[in-house]
This record gives structure tokens, sequence and C-alpha cells, in this order.
């Protein structure tokens, strides 16, 4: 019911219902914030029965009375927002509102992955780094310092140390910098379908769970169970990467963590790791799995879907190549 929207969804119901010529009309005479935070509400706003429509709209309700249900998506906001503003500034304001949660690019970063943001800050001046990790929590930032390589983290925890305040147009570079090609490049990433979306939550699940919601998902609609498995990204999936990916990915990962979820993978992929790695680190990872002993099957989820997420993170940033064909696969 319309109680249950928020002010932004009700003003992006609003608009929808009255249609693009009259709701470019409004959105010329909004200011900038107004307007990413009812393109916010519009592109997330799926679909809104017919009565709650009406309701919100009582004075028009004779001319909404035969409507039906509405769907707000990307594809109307953007639509909508190509009626009074410039295409730059639409392009700039779907970026934004596709990019992670917040309403500062600071209170964004918190919202991103740590490990996403790491791999994008190791390949910043160390500088750079030590202004993003004292705009954000102290919690994000530490996770994220973590997963920096370690003579880089050193660099990075150097210069916070003796770092006073920081000019504006320093700050306002890095921010400048961090919209352009962070953000930018990961809200085009996020734009994804509903079945990968669900592929993405399926990877997340545990073993046991995964097969029973994707056998109940089979006998309820066998296309959609189809094309979700085909999305889903597993951890058998890394024999996909080439000998140059491997090691990336091992760059990345902790080292007890890459050996807790080898110990429930198979000899084949435990030989792609150990073959891309020296004599003697290969001969520490047998010992360590071999003295590991038993462990439980939830652990090791847990440990390969970590790196699964890490793997998918550093393939959409291109530092990892997949092969597109599982018929095509080759384990050296």
């Amino acid at each position: 019911m319309a109680g249950t929207l928020t002010g932004a969804q009700k003003a992006a119901t609003f608009m929808l219902a009255i249609g693009e010529e009259h709701a470019a009309r409004l959105f010329a005479k909004m200011h900038e914030d107004e307007i990413r935070d009812i393109s916010q509400a519009m592109a997330n706003l799926g679909t809104v029965a017919a009565n709650a429509v009406e309701e919100l709209c009582r004075e028009f309700a004779e001319g909404l009375g035969q409507t039906g249900n509405l769907v707000g998506s990307w594809e109307t906001t953007e639509r909508m927002l190509l009626k009074t503003l410039p295409r730059d500034r639409v392009s700039q304001i779907m970026e934004e509102i596709r990019g992670p949660a917040g309403r500062t690019m600071w209170d964004k970063l918190g919202n991103v992955n740590e490990a996403v943001l790491a791999n994008y800050l190791k390949n910043e001046y160390p500088q750079t780094v030590a202004v993003v990790l004292t705009k954000v929590k102290s919690d994000h930032a530490a996770r994220v310092l973590s997963l920096l390589p370690e003579s880089f983290a050193m660099e990075v925890v150097m210069r916070m140390l003796r770092m006073e305040t920081v000019q504006k147009e320093a700050l306002d570079g890095v921010e400048r910098t961090l919209k352009a090609e962070f953000m930018s490049n990961l809200a085009r990433a996020q734009r994804r379908d509903a079945h990968e979306m669900m592929a993405e939550i399926f990877n997340n699940l545990d073993r046991q769970s995964e097969t029973r919601i994707l056998a109940a998902l089979e006998e309820r609609n066998r296309d959609a169970a189809s094309r979700i498995r085909g999305l889903m990204f597993t951890f058998d999936d890394l024999a996909r990467m080439d000998g140059a990916g491997v090691q990336v990915l091992m760059r990345a990962v902790p080292k007890d963590q890459l050996t807790l979820a080898l110990k429930g993978a198979s000899e084949a992929l435990r030989d792609l790791f150990t073959k891309n790695m020296s004599e003697r680190a290969a001969k520490m990872l047998k010992e360590d799995l071999a003295g590991l002993g038993p462990v439980k099957l939830r652990e090791v989820d847990e440990a390969q879907a970590a790196i699964v997420l890490l793997a998918k993170d550093l393939t959409a940033q291109g530092q990892i190549q997949m092969q597109d064909s599982r018929e095509e696969e080759m384990v050296y």
C-alpha cells in the first residue's frame, strides 16, 4: 500500500503516473539532489500496484482508474530524465544511482566491498590511498588495509601518520578521480538482470541449500533454473584461469584461506595452483593441506565462496581472464 512507501518512492510513483511530458516539467524545476533522490527511488521501484497508485493520486483518480500497474526501471528513469536534462548529465546521474548507496562519494565508498576497493587502491599512489582511508569508517578502512600488499600498506600507514589537514583542492581532486575512474566503472559493471542477481545469490549459498533451491526452481521454471546455472560462478570455474590469472588471484588471497578452500577442491584444481607457484611454495602448500586434517564442509564452502567473489571482482576489473567456453577448458 501507499502508506508503506517512502517519500522518495511516492514522488517516483507520482512522476511515473503523470507521464513523461508532465514529469519532465517537474524535473526541470527541481534541484539536482532532488532529481538524484527521486531517480534512485524510481530506478529501484519495481512494480507498484494500481490501488497504491490511485491512493497516491486521488485527485487524478478518474484519469488513472484504468492505468493498472506501473513499472519503474532503469530504462524508464533514464528516458524520463532525457526529456529535460543534457545527455551527459543524465549519464552521470544514472551511473551515480547504479553505484553503491550513499549520498556523498565517501558514503558510497563505505558500501563498496573491501576486496574490490583494495584491488583498485593498490594501483594508486600511497598518498591517495591514505586520503581515502581517512575518509571512510575505521572498520572499513581496516579491512581494506589488511588486503593491500604488505609493503604498500606500510607506505600508506606512514603517510597516514604524517598526514595533516588535507587541502580542499587535493580532496576534491581525489574525489573527482574516484568518481570518474572507479565509481563509473563500478556502476557500469553492476548493470545486471534478475537472473544475474539470482546467480550471485546462489553463489553465496551453502551447497545443500543451493542444491535444494535450484531443484525446486527446476520444477517450477526449468528455463530460469538453466539460465541461472549458466551464470553461476563456482570454485571449479577457477580452472578456466590462465597461469597469470592464478598468480594474480593468489597474491590477493590470504594463504590460510586458500589452503582451506583447496582442501575441498579437485586434484586438477589443486594442480593448477601448485604449478603456478615456486617449487618451495608448492611444497609448503601440499604440506599444509596434508596437515590440515578433517575440516567442516561449511568452512570450506565459506573459504571457496570468498575466493570466488574476489575472482569475480578481479575478472570484472580485467586483472583475470577467463575462457568463455567450458568446452575449451584446459588444465596443465
